[in-house]
């Protein structure tokens, strides 16, 4: 199916939603891009602002402020970690260092372990994900997958049902990955939504396996998403092959500056993103639910659901663009289907805008729709 506005293969894309649907890219209400809500911490706005005159010089191509702080919260030697333009350019200097011939997907899954993989010259193969297990794959399933591939990519939580793998079936793979031969990435992107003592993660006992790469985003949860900065965990020799095929100041200094003031921000922030993912996911899934699509029940900062029949992902998307929302079409995902959606986590108001107009569209008036905050006057952005 032609997408309507994931012409890069991504959600978040204002530009092309308002060529698509007229209007000013920064007025659509982007339910498309999984961004903490709460926006930036204070901190790092403030950090910013007085590290402005930073830009007259290089930025440090060690990211060694940034190395130290991490590598105190995580307890791991600087050695450990290799710092990037955002997680997609870890994923492409995993490729790059380790040169995969065949990679390993999990399907769905996030669209650039296959694109950056093709991108690089190696052959991509898949698992199949069940409904029936939220659209996880069978781990005997992954396990032979494993053993025909150099290199397998899996996220946790995934994207774009939001599910994770009980930390269990993680070592069981992890210790799979050392009778292969097989890198183990494992995608924790969107993991700092979900609060720490539900976290399925290999992080604590990462030194135990020595074939696992764990990816980390610092733009979701601190919606810095125009900064770029991430970063990946592993064994110095496996991060010492990716940092030798990055580009000199790949990480620029108000992204450096940016993450530093993030890890210094303290636990206020993280507890309130908290708050307010748990509170608004579990409303906006029941006002779904209400207005007859099918939820996954996900974990992350976003929602995978079914549209009620007759509606199609392209049919919805078009309908809410023209009044000014955006939602991520999921129908070029392997496995879904032409009704599957995601929805971003949004605050309450935004909610409730979602909930009111789709019920307007659909013909369904709810008292989920209509409490949720506002309803929508139909006005497209033309």
């Amino acid at each position: 199916m032609t997408s309507l506005i994931e012409v890069f293969g991504h959600g978040g894309d204002v530009e092309t939603a308002a060529a698509r649907f007229g209007g000013n890219p920064a007025d659509f209400l982007d339910f498309s891009a999984n961004i903490n809500p709460l926006g930036p911490p204070r901190e790092v706005l403030e950090a910013l602002e007085q590290g402005l005159h930073t830009v007259l010089r290089y930025p440090d191509p060690g990211h060694r402020a940034f190395k130290m702080l991490l590598s105190d919260r995580l307890g791991l030697t600087p050695n450990y970690i290799s710092v990037g333009n955002g997680a997609a350019e870890s994923m492409a200097l995993i490729l790059l260092g380790l040169a995969p011939r065949r990679v390993g997907t999990v399907e769905p899954g996030f669209s650039e372990y296959s694109a950056l993989s093709r991108q690089f010259g190696a052959e991509v193969h898949h698992v199949q994900g069940r409904e029936e297990l939220d659209w996880r794959a069978e781990p005997e399933d992954i396990e032979k997958l494993m053993e025909q591939v150099d290199l397998l990519f899996l996220g946790q939580p995934n994207n774009p049902n939001g599910v994770q793998y009980p930390v269990d079936i993680l070592h069981r793979l992890a210790r799979k990955a050392e009778i292969t031969g097989t890198i183990l990435v494992v995608d924790e992107a969107f993991i700092d939504f979900i609060p720490v003592s539900q976290r399925q993660s290999l992080a604590p006992r990462l030194k135990e396996y020595p074939q696992v790469v764990i990816i980390h985003s610092m733009t979701k949860f601190y919606a810095i998403p125009g900064l770029r900065l991430g970063y990946a965990l592993g064994r110095p020799e496996l991060i010492h092959a990716m940092t030798e095929k990055q580009v000199t100041w790949s990480v620029n200094g108000l992204a450096l500056i940016a993450g530093e003031a993030c890890l210094r921000s303290g636990k206020s922030f993280e507890q309130e993103t908290m708050v307010l993912v748990t509170h608004e996911r579990k409303r906006l899934t029941e006002g779904l639910k209400a207005l007859g699509c099918k939820v996954t029940p996900g974990e992350a900062n976003f929602i995978l659901a079914a549209l009620p029949e007759p509606w199609t992902s392209a049919s919805m998307q078009a309908a809410l663009g023209e009044r000014g929302i955006l939602i991520r079409s999921c129908s070029m995902y392997p496995g879904l289907g032409e009704r599957h959606v995601r929805f971003a986590i949004k605050d309450a108001e935004a909610s409730g805008r979602l909930l009111g107009t789709m019920g307007d569209i659909i013909g369904l008036k709810t008292s989920t729709g209509s409490e949720a905050g506002g309803q929508n006057d139909g006005t497209a952005i033309l």
